[in-house]
């Protein structure tokens, strides 16, 4: 799990920014969102251009280095803060397996440029690289030959090069690794539109009917929509070669995404990206229901609170989802003026469970401590 993220000196983000999802709150409602001492079902909000985009752009930067999955490097355009006075951008991440603690700290002058890099296991330094100096060191057990070789002009990231060059005594230590390297080779971005594309998880940009259809889950995405009062007649087909999902009618077949509204493709979008969801660990879901109205807005975060051992976070400006039947005050984030803390460190009021939390939104209850 991670627990907690902070980043400095990135795009909109001019002093340090922590976004602390290891620290729950006390509560006896809604317990099995929090897994591991961490918060694994978040909803972030904020106003226009506070950075809530670039937040999941910033949490997601280190698979552009570590992984070899789908990057989207023109969303990391004008990388350092315009205003800052440093010519990096800082990162710290703070990682929870078991009962062991992993540390990666970075910096970076533009979004493929490592400057410094350090992983920490248990507050154990063992693998660190100055960029700039040229000296490092890894002391992973099983890793001590590239010692002669991490010392070279190269920019790959020394905790990547470690990882694919070396065979690892199989302890604690190196199991953590291991297990820090799969998380964020299973770490996920998207956005509410496919144009939009995503980041992380896998490569490749087959379309949204050949994903499904591939799943063999063409019938249960065809209930996942009458769920939600859209009704087809949907059916899996090939046309040219493609595999697509056609819907029927009583004159005429036709291609579901020629009729879907927006929001329906958008919400094929969502379905196409939930059938692989267990797969990953780690999930930002920008402005999730941009095209949703506040019922199925629910209903789908209602859906990702159902998936077990996978940290899942969403933004939105939707304010009916601010709940105490949906999450819990310590699951509800809002990000203002470079901050961004959960609602229950914004009052100092005890929130229960029969707290209108989305009222005392409104009324400024939350405007900060």
């Amino acid at each position: 799990m991670l627990k907690k993220f902070s980043v400095e000196n990135f795009k909109g983000f001019k002093d340090k920014i922590t976004f602390d999802i290891g620290s729950p709150s006390n509560y006896s409602f809604n317990s099995e969102i929090i897994e591991n001492g961490c918060v694994t079902k978040g909803i972030v909000y904020g106003i226009n251009s506070c950075g809530k985009s670039n937040l999941g752009l910033a949490i997601f930067d280190l698979i552009i280095h570590l992984t070899e999955k789908n990057k989207l490097l023109r969303s990391y355009d004008l990388y350092l803060n315009m205003s800052g006075r440093k010519s990096f951008a800082e990162f710290e991440y703070v990682f929870s397996f078991a009962d062991h603690e992993v540390i990666y700290r970075y910096k970076k002058s533009n979004v493929e440029t490592l400057q410094e890099e350090s992983l920490s296991i248990d507050e154990k330094e063992v693998v660190y690289y100055d960029f700039v100096k040229g000296e490092g060191f890894t002391r992973l057990e099983g890793s001590e030959t590239l010692n002669a070789t991490i010392k070279n002009d190269s920019p790959i990231s020394r905790v990547k090069y470690v990882n694919s060059n070396s065979i690892l005594t199989d302890n604690t230590e190196n199991q953590i690794f291991k297990k820090f390297i799969d998380f964020v080779d299973r770490m996920l971005l998207f956005y509410s539109l496919d144009s939009r594309g995503y980041e992380g998880f896998m490569n490749g940009s087959g379309s949204v009917a050949e994903g499904i259809v591939n799943s063999g889950k063409v019938e249960e995405f065809r209930e996942f929509l009458k769920e939600n009062d859209i009704v087809y007649d949907l059916y899996p087909c090939e046309v040219d070669g493609r595999k697509s999902i056609y819907c029927h009618f009583d004159n005429q077949d036709v291609d579901f995404f020629r009729i879907a509204s927006t929001g329906t493709r958008s919400l094929a979008l969502f379905y196409y990206w939930y059938i692989r969801m267990q797969e990953s660990s780690f999930v930002f879901i920008d402005e999730f229901d941009a095209f949703y109205h506040f019922e199925l807005s629910e209903s789908v975060e209602k859906r990702l609170r159902e998936v077990k051992g996978v940290q899942i976070f969403t933004t939105t400006h939707n304010t009916d989802l601010m709940s105490n039947d949906l999450l819990r005050p310590d699951c509800y984030f809002i990000l203002k003026d470079n901050k961004i803390k959960a609602i229950s460190e914004l009052t100092e009021k005890e929130l229960r469970l029969a707290h209108n939390l989305q009222k005392m939104y409104k009324a400024g209850a939350f405007n900060g401590r």
